[in-house]
């Protein structure tokens, strides 16, 4: 795990906790959109209200968050607030899998996680999930060492998520090596 964390940390320029994110307007502009979006409208069918069709997992760093999206439609997106991102690797075999899993795996954790219209960014060291389902957001927030070393009941999504970012890694790297990175950012 600790050889991920590394990877993922690599992503960002290092910084001293810093609270107050550099946000891109693209970031912001795809967050929101993504947080407000109803699944009809990307023509997602729900069986009932309570069904989750998109989970969206960010970790705070100290100098940008990185957001982790999974939607039902096969999306799966890993992009960061301070620029730059990996779309489209959903329908590779393995981030499509993952995908699935992580959103299995959000509906039974659903029950643990609170409504919410507000969509605050995760302070450095926190992770905060949002699951959106047919009646809205539901979220829930923790510090990822309590994440990572199974103090969270919600350990178990998290480990999901981070299966998911292996992932795309995966795949972004291999399509680095052979066709120049076009599904990428900078």
């Amino acid at each position: 795990m600790s050889s991920f964390f590394s990877s993922i940390a690599g992503l960002f320029s290092p910084g001293v906790g810093a609270t107050d994110y550099k946000v891109v307007e693209a970031y912001s502009g795809l967050r929101n959109m993504l947080l407000s979006t109803k699944p009809d409208s990307i023509g997602v069918k729900l069986k009932n209200s309570n069904e989750v069709w998109g989970v969206v997992m960010e970790t705070g760093y100290p100098e940008a968050v990185a957001t982790l999206v999974a939607l039902t439609d096969g999306t799966v997106s890993l992009y960061s607030s301070n620029g730059g991102g990996i779309i489209g690797l959903g329908p590779h075999a393995g981030p499509r899998r993952a995908a699935q899993s992580f959103l299995t795996a959000s509906q039974q954790f659903s029950n643990q996680m609170q409504p919410t219209k507000s969509y605050p960014l995760p302070k450095p060291a926190y992770t905060r999930f949002c699951l959106l389902t047919g009646n809205g957001v539901l979220t829930a927030e923790g510090k990822d060492d309590d994440f990572g070393n199974n103090r969270h009941s919600l350990s178990p999504l998290f480990f999901k998520g981070q299966e998911l970012i292996s992932e795309v890694h995966e795949v972004d790297q291999r399509l680095r090596a052979g066709q120049g990175a076009p599904v990428s950012g900078p």
